[in-house]
């Protein structure tokens, strides 16, 4: 008896009947079979899009990671994980690393209940009841990392073992393991009579068994390099009338070399917090008076006026035409579009005159009313509007993070109405756009398309030519992109446009979404050649994403130091001496008649302590002006970090000033 398996190069791979994935691995080579941490099953579909089969690297959606110690199933898509497969064995590792900081707190701390312990992004936690009167803080950190040291050091095999629930529950009984017990009681509800759960997992390591799903590596020793980062409360399962627990959080690689680099980055990241340079740049503010709405300061509306400058003349040179709606509406509208179904929980409501009214979570179905208001031929089409659209999403206070998670959001949304036959050249005009918008602040974007959810609407019929459309759209312009299957709009797939920043963060912007769905419900129609009716289809498309979060990340990815157009103050004028002021003010009025931001310092400060504090508020240009300067209508040019750059007049300093303002270029440095 035999089984095959099919290997990411389109292989197929004979096993003995009861091969598992260490076999498999070492079928493929010895070499492979050192390296294997575990093992990928895909589903029978699965192809990686636009640059050939993937190289085992990355999960999808549908796929499962096993333990290379299980069997394998006949006819399965395989791929060997190793170290060289990303955040796919990155998040494996730091699992193991979740179980050997719980097997090292409960060898220190006599009596202590767990509950779970997962990996998660750049890292893992584990949350613990420690027994009354102990207090953990990152000082006790030290000791717990040389519990942890030994553990890894020994090797420990990760040993799976299938029990039926009964023999779980007993044994967590038997130590006293609360936690454990009830995620096994919920296990055995949730699968209900019809079909008992007939066994769960446990995983072993060294002194230590857990209820886990796994998968894990086969020993504690491919934890590499680990630290241990902060101490929270949590909640027990997010309940805020169950157990405050304690949890520890932690990350792991597999070099020292990536663990330091990441630490590097951590701190970078702290020098960076958009919220830490908002209150130095004076840019904004917050307050308890309206949780999760930015309060925009003078400094920071400068930067939202050109961010808002540049977005509304590229709307208009590629034939968008501004539109403003309203923010409150009848929740019968939402119940339409269908946005009641989905987002009903994330929404604010009001009574106006006893007829129930929601705050608008989208501006899609404003902008439906605008077209319905009048006939359209097909000659009209398509018709392009753009909206700085001020929505309202309730997000859960604890998730709200400066700029970045806001619950008062101006998207840079955009809706095109057109015919099928315009669909692709749209979807492609779309893309570019964004492209050269991001061009702009030097990021390149990567592409994702998403397709159809669980919880939808619409028809299959409708999906499968959504989707075959945006696909089209990609092939035809050559682009690369990966697959995320399941993750479309609850109407439509979609096109999703990430980034990454200076410190390797990535980030979504922009999305192009296609929908057939809206205009049936809304019942949308235009005039064919043939004078008869016809429903146009619908893009959805924002590119900046939000302005809030736009800007919180471009703060982060220049380390506040932005592009001179974008700057809030553009340059200072730095009298040496109060008897200059006169001569600063004239060379100030010059600059702002050029277009440019500009203020001038006439306190009776010396210049030393002007220039410091002018490069403390990473002002791009500090012109010094003093007897000789005034002498010559000329300013000595100072450039943040540069030092002086000469001397030249006030009026070739501010047409050269206007030059680079206008220039918009990505010349500007990112540091």
């Amino acid at each position: 008896m035999s089984i095959t398996v099919t290997l990411p190069d389109g292989k197929a791979l004979e096993l003995p009947d009861g091969a598992t994935g260490a076999d498999a691995a070492m079928a493929i080579g010895p070499g492979l079979a050192r390296a294997a941490l575990a093992i990928e099953l895909r589903p029978p579909d699965r192809v990686a899009v636009g640059g050939g089969e993937g190289t085992g690297e990355g999960a999808g959606k549908d796929s499962e990671v096993r333990d290379l110690a299980r069997e394998l199933p006949d006819g399965a898509r395989i791929a060997i994980v190793t170290n060289k497969s990303g955040e796919q064995a990155l998040s494996l590792i730091r699992h193991d690393a979740a179980h050997v900081l719980a097997a090292a707190v409960m060898e220190l701390y006599e009596g202590v209940k767990i509950s779970i312990g997962p990996p998660i992004e750049d890292g893992f936690y584990y949350d613990f009841e420690f027994p009354d009167g102990t207090a953990i803080s990152q000082d006790d950190f030290p000791e717990i990392e040389e519990r942890m040291r030994a553990h890894v050091k020994a090797a420990e095999a990760f040993a799976r073992r299938d029990v039926s629930p009964a023999e779980a529950r007993e044994r967590f009984v038997s130590e006293r393991q609360d936690y454990k017990v009830e995620l096994i009681d919920d296990l055995v509800a949730n699968a209900g009579s019809a079909h008992p759960l007939e066994t769960v997992s446990l995983y072993t390591n060294g002194p230590f068994t857990d209820l886990c799903r796994g998968p894990h590596a086969p020993t504690t020793k491919t934890v590499g390099a680990f630290k241990l980062q902060s101490v929270a409360g949590a909640y027990w399962r997010g309940d805020s009338s169950r157990t405050m627990l304690t949890r520890i959080y932690g990350t792991a690689f597999f070099s020292k070399e990536d663990l330091e680099e990441h630490l590097e980055r951590i701190e970078q990241a702290k020098a960076r917090d958009h919220r830490k340079l908002g209150r130095e740049l004076d840019l904004f503010m917050f307050s308890e008076l309206s949780p999760g709405g930015p309060f925009w300061k003078p400094a920071g509306m400068a930067i939202w006026n050109a961010l808002s400058d540049l977005w509304r003349s590229e709307n208009l040179a590629r034939g968008y035409r501004e539109v403003k709606t309203p923010i409150l509406y009848d929740v019968e509208l939402w119940k339409q579009s269908g946005h009641w179904d989905k987002f009903k929980d994330n929404m604010y409501f009001t009574d106006v005159e006893d007829r129930p009214m929601g705050l608008k979570p989208m501006n899609c179905p404003a902008h439906i009313q605008i077209y319905n208001d009048e006939r359209h031929s097909y000659r009209d089409l398509p018709v392009r509007y753009s909206e700085a659209g001020l929505v309202h999403r309730h997000e859960p206070s604890g998730t709200l993070h400066g700029l970045m998670r806001v619950r008062h959001i101006t998207q840079d949304d955009a809706h095109i109405f057109c015919t099928e036959e315009q669909v692709q050249e749209e979807v492609v005009q779309c893309l570019r756009f964004g492209f050269d918008l991001y061009r702009l602040f030097g990021f390149k974007p990567r592409l994702e398309l998403s397709t159809r959810p669980e919880r939808r609407i619409g028809t299959e019929e409708m999906w499968d030519r959504a989707e075959g459309a945006l696909e089209g759209a990609l092939r035809a312009e050559g682009l690369e992109y990966e697959l995320n299957t399941g993750d479309g709009a609850f109407y439509g797939p979609k096109i999703d446009l990430h980034m990454t920043d200076s410190l390797g963060r990535s980030w979504q912007l922009g999305t192009v979404q296609l929908d057939y769905s809206m205009p049936e419900r809304f019942d949308l129609h235009y005039t064919g050649a043939d004078n008869s009716e016809h429903r146009p289809v619908m893009i959805h498309r924002a590119l900046l994403g939000s302005f809030e979060r736009f800007i919180g990340i471009l703060i982060e990815h220049y380390a506040g130091e932005l592009p001179l157009w974008l700057t809030p103050l553009q340059a200072i004028v730095l009298p040496v001496s109060e008897k200059f002021n006169p001569y600063g003010a004239s060379v100030r009025d010059t600059l702002r008649k050029a277009g440019a931001r500009v203020e001038l310092d006439d306190r009776g400060e010396s210049i030393g302590r002007k220039i410091r504090e002018a490069e403390l508020r990473k002002i791009p240009y500090m012109l010094v002006v003093g007897e000789r300067e005034a002498s010559e209508g000329a300013v000595s040019v100072r450039e943040h970090r540069a030092g002086d750059t000469g001397t030249v007049t006030s009026v070739e300093f501010a047409a050269r000033l206007e030059r680079e303002i206008g220039r918009r270029g990505t010349d500007d440095e990112v540091v």
